[in-house]
């Protein structure tokens, strides 16, 4: 397999800020449809509240995950035959998948205070550039505002809210927080919808040469929002895990294009063939300690756009997603 090295230069001249802006601004023009609560706190940060105290819905969460793409990548909610119970899913695509998926859309901004604590994903975090990632992808973008999205349910203290402006080099009148409970449907949805951006982690983490991806396209379907946390979090992560499928087009050589598709399948980690969340309870809750290969969507192809021949590996599991999901209990 190919060892990794920065990503294409290309990426450098494109800014996923001033791609996601608009979008930002569109979201906050249409909150009312969208149901979501819209409010400047002290320090002028606008919070977008996508599900704790607003009700939000499916919409909210698709636009959403584009914003979380840095306004490089597409979400659609369409119908779907591959699960009996399960007819509506989502689909995501990018043709600059590295950038937008990485480089944008990737949960690396780790926040935390007192008892506060939340992942951040979204272009500010190509401002701040403070993961080493950024150092691979060779990217750093620059804006006056910026947005970043939270997996919370809670809204963040001020400190927080401070430390993001700094790190992002924006006034916090310029900053805007996009919050989303993975209990919401939106926050179910913006999750879902990184079914696309755990294949592209995967592939970096595995050592593939992030120069080759040249496109990609993944599905998963989208589960019921369970109001307890443990519940939801584990039927989001298992939505891609037993039930997301993907398509990445490469260009390098068969040898390469086969060894990947069948290393990138969630069922290469030992953890896999359980639920997600008595994963989690059997780790005490800690991240760490689960398989970092566990995270990638259950069925993958890999097309070599060199010779145009196609290699896939792994499958969906219906009969696990009816589980996570709760289905006739």
């Amino acid at each position: 397999m190919n060892t990794k090295t920065s990503a294409p230069q290309e990426i450098s001249i494109i800014s996923v800020n001033a791609l996601t802006n608009p979008l930002v601004q569109s979201l906050i023009k249409n909150a009312l449809q969208l149901r979501l609560g819209v409010e400047k706190i002290c320090n002028g940060c606008t919070i977008i509240d996508a599900g704790i105290d607003s009700l939000g819905g499916l919409e909210a969460g698709r636009l959403i995950g584009e914003i979380c793409m840095g306004g490089l990548g597409y979400v659609q909610l369409q119908s779907s035959s591959a699960f009996p119970h399960w007819a509506f899913g989502l689909t995501v695509h990018s043709n600059n998948p590295v950038l937008a998926c990485l480089g944008s859309q990737y949960a690396g901004w780790a926040l935390q205070h007192e008892k506060f604590f939340s992942l951040g994903s979204g272009p500010a975090r190509a401002i701040a550039n403070r993961e080493e990632l950024f150092k691979e992808l060779n990217y750093q973008d620059s804006a006056e505002a910026t947005c970043l999205v939270l997996e919370t349910d809670k809204v963040p203290p001020l400190e927080i809210i401070e430390k993001v402006a700094r790190g992002a080099k924006v006034k916090p009148e310029n900053l805007t927080l996009i919050l989303t409970p993975t209990r919401s449907l939106a926050g179910t949805v913006q999750i879902v919808a990184r079914v696309l951006e755990v294949a592209m982690h995967k592939i970096h983490t595995i050592g593939f040469d992030l120069n080759l991806v040249v496109d990609g396209v993944a599905s998963a379907p989208i589960p019921p929002p369970s109001p307890d946390f443990l519940t939801g979090m584990g039927r989001t992560n298992d939505a891609i895990l037993f039930g997301g499928q993907a398509h990445v087009f490469v260009n390098s050589d068969d040898t390469s294009a086969a060894d990947l598709a069948r290393a990138l399948p969630s069922s290469t980690s030992s953890d896999y063939g359980r639920p997600f969340a008595e994963i989690f309870k059997a780790v005490n809750m800690d991240f760490y300690k689960i398989d970092p290969l566990l995270f990638s969507p259950a069925s993958v192809t890999v097309t070599s756009l060199k010779s145009g021949k196609s290699y896939s590996a792994g499958q969906i599991d219906p009969t696990l997603i009816d589980v996570s999901f709760g289905y006739g209990l």
